[in-house]
């Protein structure tokens, strides 16, 4: 069974700082790009970042740049989003998402390019 799995949401501080993990499992990630969403309640799906295949090219979404980073480890079949300075409209259900090639059957950040999602991950900014 093909299955992304996120971790390490949570509830943190404005200000602080927290290190999503999403694992795959029943496929390799190595040919996929794979990209983190988040959806606030009331708002519409939205890209944060975008890691391609081999790693070699990041997008980030304006309201996140300097602040998150997405990385992966094809030897862990993993992906991570490093999330720094939060703020409360950070918080969202954060989601994982691999999108298999030909990577432009569809626009950059629509949801629709990926094939594969993980359940999400609750994140909380607030004091």
């Amino acid at each position: 069974q093909l299955q992304l799995a996120e971790s390490g949401g949570g509830l943190v501080q404005p200000g602080g700082s927290l290190r999503l993990s999403c694992v795959a499992s029943g496929f390799t990630l190595d040919y996929f790009a794979i990209a983190w969403f988040r959806q606030a309640p009331g708002k519409e799906r939205e890209e944060v970042s975008c890691i391609s295949a081999d790693g070699g090219s990041t997008t980030s979404a304006d309201s996140v740049k300097g602040r998150f980073t997405i990385s992966r480890d094809n030897d862990k079949n993993s992906a991570y989003l490093e999330m720094h300075s939060l703020k409360p409209s950070d918080t969202a259900v954060y989601y994982c998402a691999a999108d298999p090639p030909p990577f432009d059957r569809y626009p950059a950040g629509d949801p629709r390019k990926y094939d594969y999602w993980g359940q999400g991950t609750q994140v909380t900014v607030s004091s």
